[in-house]
């Protein structure tokens, strides 16, 4: 290391303060690293005594804690002053020179050796001299290094601090002055100052409300909450200070007569304040406090407003909750009300007995809990007591376990409605079913009843088969003895399951789709239904009615459709928004509660789109090219899988019921079955002949229906495949996904040809039903295809419709129809002189209805959907 001279005066005066302060750094470094153990460990052992450590060792183990402390200081302490060196100036200069590049300091101190008789070496000199002291005058302190992580790889000074800065917020430093009594036993804690004393009062965790020091307070009174917990610690001799209460209502305990009086101790006194009373401690330097126990009352809770009940069910029942700190939880609980209900039909059995049905109140995450206001949310339509006359009580709780009730409210408890009528039977045999098992029986009577004769009533071919298996497993079960628990849950939740399909439909087609809604729209007029149940009916009434419009203008697009048109511009014409405008106006009369002009209205409406399907039906054949041809010669296969699917419904309610009874209904159904049987054809072989089965398990007479009905199914699939194979249009997307269906619609076909043979009518109703959907999709694909051929594409000529000197064809609606088979309109909207102001009228428009939430969701994503357009 290159030791640096003294240096000249003017560059030393320059660098006076950068050495003072790296001197400093470097000193700030060694004491780090030679006495971070000595402070680590005083720091921790103030921590543990703050913390009150002393209270809970033993005095043996103090006293060995103690040495040990003082002999690892002594250690650190020894060892930092040994290896310690107080930083000199040189060692400064030197750590300043090293910051520097080249080293100007150390040059500064040196003298020429050479050519010091030289003018110009001489001058040369002083140049570099003079260069190194403008690079010595840029000089500045150094950081100084004080990480010391190799030396405690642990951090243990880290934990040591955290541990004292704890100490200092929570724990109280007046502990360390118990030191010198624990050191040197036989003498008083506090020999010098006398006897001392801390207190403090924790009000309970759940008033939210800090603790108080008592030291602090030097008023005579104190208000504390019922339960709040005193704690006194005493310090001193056993005789010099006392404590005197009647907080607590307990009796002090006895003094022990053979505990020493002269000796140190540390006695720490637990009061729990129940009533009001007085509070002392006696001795020199004692203090007395007037304790006013604030209690605490029980919380309240309040039902308000009228229970809201949605159109799916979910019921909301709005409540109030105060306490005078905080309302920790709540449940309402739901009683049934056997005296309200109309004990009649499958209600007249006493019922089961039920636990009441029990929901937990919902509480504020955050904010204030003495007084909020909620609301319960739940979904109860599955309970046995939905619909039913319930008392309704809520009960909450507080943070020492009292509770508060409201009045009980006697109501309906809310579930789901079902406005169809098949539903709202299976949904009442379900309610009887779960009042008591006894009532199997009845139920099992009323669905053989339901499905003996399903025209009309079950329009739903899977609902009838799942009824009908429903039915069978509750029969079975009957069978074996009084029905268990397991299978009536389970039978029930089927029958929950058929009452939505029934009510939701899965209709394929529009018309129906509509007319199921029309039809529910009315049964909901005649049964009260509330504002939410009726808006979400109109909901679904304008979509079915949208839908069945849609499917009816694309239809007779595809159709070529002359006369229909023709009648439309002879006919008085209806358009869209004054479908909406009606419907908007069946929705209010209904909200108003005139439910005769809303019924009348809705009349109308009926009538008004079953003139739309009889003009549609009345369409003539037009032209047709061969896109036309395919889309009708398609149509006549779905028409024709349609009713073969119908009759083949209609076979396995003749026949499947036989060879599915349940004992003691032998000859019951047989009886009915035959009397059915003679009048069908094709029973060649129910006669009474005596024979028996065949080897697929089918009476003679009955094999020869379902083979037939195979063979036809078989060339309705063949039929299929060679219309597959024919498709029209150039290939597209669409084009392809028609084909595609169809191959599908084959598929099914042919799995249920393979089950009409095995005898398996229901599997074939399946297979059948797929098909029939697939073949759907195909058409919609192919129309598709078809209406994006231009005039001049191939496979489009002759699909015109009509001649071109005819009126332009116009849908129900009274749109002109897009040529070329397009679906839409060529015609221009914006009619008129300012069609920009028009375009700008309507946008605003648009914008106006997007932000009225009140809209269904539907119409607001479409309006967003146009509006991303602009």
């Amino acid at each position: 290391m290159t030791r640096i001279k003294a240096l000249p005066h003017e560059a030393f005066r320059r660098l006076v303060w950068p050495v003072r302060l790296t001197r400093a750094g470097m000193l700030a470094e060694r004491i780090t690293r030679g006495f971070w153990p000595v402070w680590t460990l005083l720091f921790a052992v103030i921590a543990a005594l703050a913390f009150g450590v002393q209270d809970w060792l033993p005095l043996e183990a103090l006293w060995i804690g103690g040495v040990l402390v003082l002999l690892g200081l002594f250690w650190s302490l020894w060892r930092g002053i040994a290896g310690f060196r107080w930083p000199s100036r040189e060692e400064a200069l030197e750590r300043l020179d090293r910051t520097l590049p080249g080293g100007p300091i150390a040059a500064l101190s040196d003298s020429q050796a050479l050519g010091g008789h030289d003018a110009g070496s001489t001058a040369v000199w002083r140049a570099h001299v003079a260069r190194m002291a403008e690079r010595a005058g840029a000089a500045r302190a150094p950081v100084p290094d004080l990480r010391i992580a190799r030396r405690d790889p642990y951090a243990l000074r880290y934990a040591a601090l955290t541990a004292v800065v704890t100490a200092l917020l929570f724990g109280s430093l007046w502990r360390v002055a118990e030191v010198p009594g624990l050191v040197r036993p036989g003498t008083a804690a506090n020999a010098a100052g006398g006897p001392s004393w801390e207190g403090w009062a924790e009000p309970p965790a759940y008033t939210g409300l800090p603790s108080l020091y008592l030291n602090a307070i030097t008023a005579d009174g104190v208000d504390l909450p019922e339960g709040s917990r005193i704690t006194l610690r005493l310090y001193g001799a056993a005789d010099a200070l006392g404590v005197e209460e009647s907080v607590s209502g307990q009796s002090p305990a006895p003094a022990d007569p053979a505990a020493p009086v002269d000796t140190a101790t540390v006695r720490a006194v637990d009061i729990e304040a129940t009533r009001s009373g007085r509070v002392a401690i006696t001795g020199a330097g004692g203090r007395e406090w007037q304790v006013t126990v604030l209690p605490d009352d029980a919380p309240t809770v309040k039902i308000t407003g009228s229970v809201i009940r949605e159109a799916d069910g979910t019921m909301s029942q709005p409540f109030t909750a105060t306490d005078d700190y905080a309302v920790t939880s709540g449940r309402a609980l739901f009683e049934l009300d056997l005296a309200a209900i109309d004990r009649r039909y499958g209600l007249g059995p006493e019922p089961e007995p039920r636990e009441a049905l029990v929901y937990d109140l919902p509480m504020p995450i955050t904010g204030n809990r003495r007084e909020f206001t909620e609301a319960l949310v739940e979904d109860a339509s599955k309970h046995p007591w939905a619909n039913l006359p319930v008392r309704m009580t809520f009960e909450v709780a507080d943070g020492r376990e009292q509770t508060g009730r409201s009045n009980a409210e006697v109501l309906t408890l809310p579930g789901r409605r079902f406005f169809d009528p098949v539903a709202s039977a299976v949904i009442e045999l379900r309610r009887d079913l779960l009042w008591t098992r006894d009532n199997g029986p009845r139920v099992s009577q009323v669905l053989h009843a339901l499905t003996h004769r399903p025209e009309g009533l079950l329009r739903n071919e899977r609902a009838y088969l799942m009824l009908r298996v429903a039915m069978r497993r509750l029969d079975a079960a009957l069978g074996q003895g009084r029905l268990s628990a397991e299978m009536r849950d389970e039978i029930a939740e089927d029958f929950w399951a058929i009452a939505e399909l029934i009510e939701d439909g899965g209709l394929a087609n529009a018309l129906e789709r509509m007319q199921q809604a029309q039809e529910r729209l009315s049964e909901a007029i005649r049964n009260g239904a509330t504002p939410e149940e009726i808006q979400k009916l109109m909901d679904e009434l304008r979509e079915a009615t949208d839908d069945y419009i849609r499917q009816l203008a694309e239809n007779m697009e595809r159709k070529g459709a002359d006369e229909p048109n023709q009648q439309a511009q002879n006919n008085q014409q209806i358009t869209g928004d004054q479908i909406q405008q009606m419907m908007d106006e069946i929705q209010r009369l209904m909200e108003e509660g005139r439910m005769a002009e809303a019924q009348e209205l809705l009349d109308q409406l009926a009538r008004m789109m079953e003139n739309l399907r009889v003009t549609e039906g009345q369409s003539g054949e037009g032209q047709r090219g061969p896109g036309g041809q395919a889309m009708e010669d398609l149509r006549q296969t779905l028409r024709d899988q349609q009713e073969l699917s119908n009759e083949a419904f209609r076979d396995l309610q003749q026949n499947g019921q036989q060879g599915n009874q349940q004992p003691g209904q032998d000859g019951e159904q047989q009886q009915g079955q035959q009397g059915e049987g003679q009048d069908q054809p094709g029973q060649d072989g129910q006669n009474g002949d005596g024979e028996g089965r065949d080897p697929n398990g089918l009476r003679p007479g009955q094999g020869g229906e379902p083979r037939g009905l195979a063979d036809r199914q078989r060339s309705l699939r063949e039929t299929l495949r060679r219309q597959e194979g024919g498709l029209p249009g150039d290939p597209s997307e669409e084009r392809d996904a028609a084909r595609r269906a169809l191959s599908e619609a084959g598929r099914a076909m042919g799995g249920a040809e393979e089950a009409l043979r095995r005898g398996d009518t229901a599997e074939a109703l399946d297979r059948q039903a797929e098909a029939i959907e697939n073949l759907r999709e195909g058409m919609r694909s192919l129309g598709e295809a078809l209406a994006q051929n231009r005039p001049d594409q191939p496979g489009s000529q002759g699909e015109a419709f009509g001649e071109a000197n005819r009126e332009t064809p116009r849908d129900p609606l009274g749109r002109t129809t897009g040529q070329s088979g397009r679906i839409g309109t060529d015609e221009n909207l914006l009619q008129g002189t300012d069609v920009y102001r028009r375009a700008r009228d309507l946008l605003d428009e648009i914008r106006r209805r997007s932000g009225e939430q009140t809209r269904p969701s539907q119409e607001l994503d479409y309006l967003k959907r146009l509006l991303e357009r602009f």
